[in-house]
């Protein structure tokens, strides 16, 4: 009770600090589609009725239960409801049991679902600017995302262009920095890229194309079984401890160290007129839970990693880099898909300006710092 009534008397007592000298004119005056980050100053304001219980509804594009991503999303709900003190509840249905995995984007801009847990890189087709709100080949790491997403201009520039499909994200997790992929055969050079057939999606994919892989979407169902069969020859996933509960070492036991995913975000994203509705203390509690849920997500990532890399030295797999000739095939094909998506879509371009921006100061700093400090610990 003492919890409910803090957030409530700091709620209101930041709304009349905001509200302070403004008239209602001043207020409607300001032009929201220019300005997404300001939805928030006034719909915390709108929004009263505490008395009652709210639901939610939240589809994920992830199993029951499925490990780090799904148990993630469900220790989220939990925290809500707790620190709501039982007022707000949030029902999560994992893939397929509501929603297709892939449809959950559409399914909160219609108002069919209230919110889902997701990765925006997934929405590419709608715009490809999405896949660089997710991650780039060759940029930023998890820790650089929150950097930008939070104090730079990832999250202002997210909502802009989620605002179009009547939708509002939050960050809901990072995969941290993910591996390169299984293989059959081993590479030695470029001309092993020949050809080759590779689940991979996103950015990642279309680098890979220009590097001569034949890149293919599968779900996660039909991987494994795909690589066993040799329908495809590679694929990537995450990190050693998904990558180990599916068991691609069976198949394909060399497994290369990554840079087309150096992190990737996951996104937990409400029904915008969902989330306008919402009380302010109600979202306040949302926000705080899902940045607790991004924190955690990456760092359990992290354990897990180390974890199950041990594991999987011991069952004969060899970690490999990629030959050097891929990687910087890899950096000039990367130019050229940033150079080509920002010619097709004034989104992309502004993302990728932004991020280009924003790594030049992050490069700097990480190389008198982090790497430094790295190549010393070694």
């Amino acid at each position: 009770m003492k919890r409910r009534d803090f957030l409530t008397t700091a709620a209101a007592t930041t709304a009349a600090g905001l509200l302070a000298g403004c008239n209602d004119s001043n207020r409607q005056a300001i032009d929201y589609s220019k300005h997404p980050e300001k939805h928030d100053v006034v719909d915390k304001n709108v929004n009263v009725n505490r008395s009652r219980k709210t639901k939610i509804t939240l589809a994920t594009s992830w199993p029951a239960h499925f490990p780090i991503m799904g148990t993630g999303v469900e220790r989220f709900a939990e925290n809500v409801n707790k620190a709501s003190g039982g007022t707000l509840e949030i029902k999560v249905y994992p893939k397929n049991t509501l929603i297709p995995a892939l449809a959950v984007f559409d399914a909160a801009s219609s108002g069919q679902i209230d919110a889902f847990h997701s990765g925006p890189y997934y929405w590419k087709g709608k715009n490809s600017a999405f896949a660089l709100i997710t991650g780039c080949p060759f940029g930023m790491t998890a820790e650089e995302i929150n950097s930008w997403m939070l104090f730079g201009n990832g999250m202002t520039l997210w909502r802009k262009h989620y605002a179009k499909y009547n939708l509002h994200p939050l960050v809901g997790g990072n995969t941290n920095i993910q591996m390169g992929g299984w293989f059959r055969e081993p590479l030695e050079s470029l001309a092993d890229m020949q050809g080759l057939k590779m689940r991979i999606p996103g950015l990642g994919g279309e680098v890979f194309s220009k590097l001569g892989v034949n890149p293919i979407l599968l779900p996660a169902g039909e991987i494994y079984t795909s690589l066993e069969r040799g329908i495809i020859d590679a694929t990537e996933w995450v990190g050693p401890a998904l990558d180990m509960k599916m068991g691609f070492y069976k198949v394909a036991p060399y497994y290369y160290s990554g840079w087309h995913e150096p992190g990737s975000i996951l996104e937990l994203t409400f029904n915008q007129h969902k989330w306008k509705k919402l009380a302010s203390e109600h979202q306040a509690i949302i926000e705080m839970a899902s940045a607790q849920m991004n924190i955690e997500m990456a760092s359990e990532f992290h354990y897990e990693n180390m974890q199950s890399l041990d594991l999987l030295k011991q069952k004969g797999v060899e970690i490999r880099p990629y030959p050097d000739d891929v990687i910087d095939a890899g950096k000039i094909a990367l130019v050229d898909v940033l150079r080509e998506q920002s010619e097709l879509n004034s989104d992309f371009k502004e993302v990728a300006e932004d991020i280009a921006a924003f790594l030049v100061q992050a490069k700097a700093w990480s190389k008198v710092s982090l790497h430094y400090f790295l190549n010393t610990r070694e």
